[in-house]
């Protein structure tokens, strides 16, 4: 099976690049999404130590918003990130006899998640679009956004580490034309 990694910075369209693939997709935004919403374990974690904001179950992504600065965004990592390995692990598990997965996990590197035998590919959006994207779908707020990228490791060394950069900042077609010569590369 080979893995392939997507890195990027906060809006860059790691999941629409991810999507497009058409191979099987990782995505562990939706999965902490899941975990809030179906967990009752993590909700009890959570409640325990923040029990004046995590209140009632399911667990709203507002509250953990409100609650987000350097030290709980840590706090909230280590409770759910054991969650989302072992989605991973089971993802892999149920994909080990295809020949491509995706794995879109925002901290993928940080949270050494990746293998040196996987194949990162960094999608490259500039600020200016990302900002106008994430506004545009309404999630904007760059309080959040600096706590968020405050736990990745910078841009520079995502582009060191990966073997191919999709630039997503063109028109749709000529993304998912990119994603197709990607897939060629990797299958000759």
């Amino acid at each position: 099976m080979i893995r392939i990694g997507l890195v990027g910075d906060i809006g860059a369209g790691k999941s629409f690049v991810g999507k497009n693939f058409r191979f099987p997709l990782f995505n562990a935004d939706q999965e902490v999404k899941k975990i809030y919403k179906k967990n009752k374990y993590c909700f009890n974690k959570l409640n325990q130590k923040f029990p004046d904001h995590i209140k009632k179950f399911p667990i709203s992504k507002n509250e953990i918003k409100k609650l987000l600065n350097k030290k709980n965004i840590k706090i909230i990592s280590k409770i759910v990130h054991p969650y989302v390995r072992v989605a991973l692990r089971n993802f892999l598990n149920k994909n080990y006899s295809k020949k491509h997965v995706v794995l879109d996990i925002p901290l993928l590197i940080e949270n050494k998640l990746n293998k040196k035998s996987d194949i990162i590919i960094f999608v490259k959006t500039p600020k200016k679009i990302i900002q106008k994207r994430l506004k545009k779908r309404g999630i904007y707020n760059k309080k959040v956004i600096e706590i968020l990228k405050s736990q990745q490791i910078k841009i520079d060394k995502k582009i060191k580490l990966s073997r191919f950069v999709v630039d997503n900042s063109k028109n749709k077609k000529e993304v998912i034309k990119e994603i197709k010569q990607i897939k060629k590369k990797l299958n000759d």
